[in-house]
């Protein structure tokens, strides 16, 4: 089937934001008197929105240091984080190898384009223009646009509705098992990329429906499959 509709996942799949979302975690802490984490633990968090990042990430801490708890609010973690997270993002966070290169010619090829992140609608929207890939999309969904977010099959069934094209003309990108489910989910190819994060887990232990090695890889599939509908 001749693919019409790419959802793109962001963090991990078109934009490497690890750094700059650890860079607000240790603003935050710091801001607190916390010690600063690791980033590769801040990084095995990252795929379910940066507040549940934050919560988990806060819940580890006062496992470790009880006292914590009598002097350090969860809202004022939060608003911290949040605070710092204007500032860094899209700062450092760079778009993978190809990725620009990729939505041109998807583009070009007459392909819709969206992005489907459960980052808060706020943050991804800093990244993408920072990043300079805003004008790509026909549709930006954040993990707090709906009142569901992914792997929710109504997050990229929202998106087929509103942008009139059918599952099997679609396909999902994504870096993480959460990705993998949600265009499972949704009925539409469950297509993904090595670079990302995914808990540090590799993402073929999740199957997906097909694995490219780069993000320019994605536009060469798109257009054979074009060709041979033509």
């Amino acid at each position: 089937m001749k693919i019409r509709l790419v959802s793109f996942d962001l963090d991990g799949t078109l934009v490497d934001t690890a750094g700059e979302i650890a860079e607000a975690v240790h603003r935050a802490f710091d801001d607190l008197g916390i010690a600063r984490r690791p980033q590769a633990e801040i990084t095995r968090l990252i795929g379910r929105g940066t507040r549940e990042l934050m919560l988990k990430l806060l819940a580890r801490v006062m496992l470790e240091e009880p006292a914590l708890a009598e002097r350090v609010r969860p809202d004022a973690v939060l608003e911290r984080f949040e605070h710092h997270y204007a500032e860094t993002a899209g700062r450092f966070g760079q778009p993978y190898p190809g990725c620009v290169s990729t939505l041109e010619r998807l583009r070009d090829l007459g392909v819709r384009l969206v992005c489907v992140t459960n980052k808060e609608q706020r943050h991804a929207e800093r990244v993408l223009a920072a990043t300079g890939l805003d004008g790509f999309f026909s549709m930006l969904i954040g993990g707090d646009t709906l009142p569901v977010k992914k792997p929710h099959t109504g997050v990229i069934a929202h998106v087929l509705r509103h942008q009139g094209v059918s599952a099997n003309h679609a396909a999902h990108v994504g870096d993480s098992s959460i990705d993998i489910e949600s265009a499972r989910n949704a009925g539409v190819r469950a297509w993904a990329v090595p670079h990302g994060y995914n808990a540090g887990v590799p993402i073929e232990e999740s199957h997906p429906d097909q694995l490219f090695q780069n993000l320019p890889a994605i536009a060469d599939e798109v257009d054979a499959l074009g060709l041979l509908q033509a």
